[in-house]
């Protein structure tokens, strides 16, 4: 009991740890936006995640890391992980990174709606309850048709769509396939995908400090997912999604420090209610684990 409390404490650490590179990401990726071209930032994160990933796995496992059972899904998998970070690019070009970083976080609410209405499953009228509170938060901070709306704050929306489908077949995929055969080729669809578009897009950068935050990026990137899979490995999803939500406080710290922008008190109010119902919703499924399923009667 005590050696699986003290994993529980090192996954959660790794899930903070991974939100803050995840901000951290998301914060060079703004403060380079105005710079480089957006499908030439994309290649390279990709491309840096998919060769560190080669680099560290193939040694270890060989080409037994390529195996999978499912190449078509690994594929789409990989097309559903671009999508999301093509979509999380353009917003921070246009978006303060804590607004994003919080309407992002209503994913595991949206994948509740997914899973009642696509995967059939039942929900709660309490889960109910949290995602229309947690879409509600969504909407305190968007402000459709308020002064302070813009159309690039419903970029995170597409984000949302394209990341829930990312986590339903990550789960469905997580039963048979290992974690680091998913990473790789999660790395690789995408650096392959983004590099038809790069002759495209590629410049030549004017400074030095440019490329340093395109390999900053791709190592915050390549680091928080492995995070990730380690804290995965260590405790259930339910135990560890509600300190997924640090990452908003990170997100705002980092705007805070490189650009200066604290977000007013809607938007403050709005990221407090995504937080809370989706940690809510987190609570809800540990006791809903803990309950024992009742006989049904014919």
């Amino acid at each position: 009991m005590a050696a699986r409390g003290c994993a529980a404490l090192v996954g959660i650490g790794l899930v903070v740890a991974a939100g803050a590179c995840f901000s951290a990401l998301d914060t060079a990726t703004k403060f380079i936006s105005a710079s480089v071209p957006l499908l030439m930032a994309l290649w390279f994160r990709y491309a840096f995640q998919a060769v560190a990933t080669t680099v560290t796995v193939l040694p270890l496992r060989g080409l037994s890391a390529l195996r999978t059972l499912h190449p078509r899904f690994q594929v789409l998998r990989g097309v559903l992980l671009l999508t999301s970070s093509l979509f999380a690019f353009a917003s921070l070009k246009y978006m303060p990174v804590g607004e994003f970083t919080a309407i992002v976080m209503i994913a595991p609410l949206a994948i509740t709606l997914l899973a009642a209405t696509v995967l059939k499953e039942r929900v709660s009228p309490m889960r109910w309850t949290l995602v229309a509170c947690g879409f509600a938060g969504t909407l305190v901070i968007i402000r459709p048709g308020g002064e302070a709306f813009h159309w690039a704050s419903l970029l995170p929306v597409g984000l949302v769509a394209s990341n829930s489908w990312f986590q339903i077949l990550t789960s469905k995929l997580a039963r048979t396939e290992d974690p680091l055969t998913m990473h790789l080729y999660t790395g690789w669809v995408g650096t392959l995908l983004a590099s038809l578009a790069l002759p495209f897009a590629w410049t030549a950068l004017p400074a030095w400090w440019l490329w340093a935050c395109l390999c900053f990026m791709g190592l915050m990137g390549t680091v928080g997912h492995f995070f990730l899979i380690l804290a995965y490995q260590r405790a259930p999803a339910a135990t560890l999604t509600p300190y997924l939500y640090s990452q908003i406080a990170f997100a705002v710290l980092g705007g805070w420090l490189v650009f200066s922008h604290l977000p007013d008190a809607w938007s403050l109010a709005g990221m407090a209610m995504i937080a809370v119902c989706g940690a809510a919703g987190a609570w809800l499924t540990v006791r809903e684990s803990r309950i024992p399923m009742q006989p049904v009667e014919a």
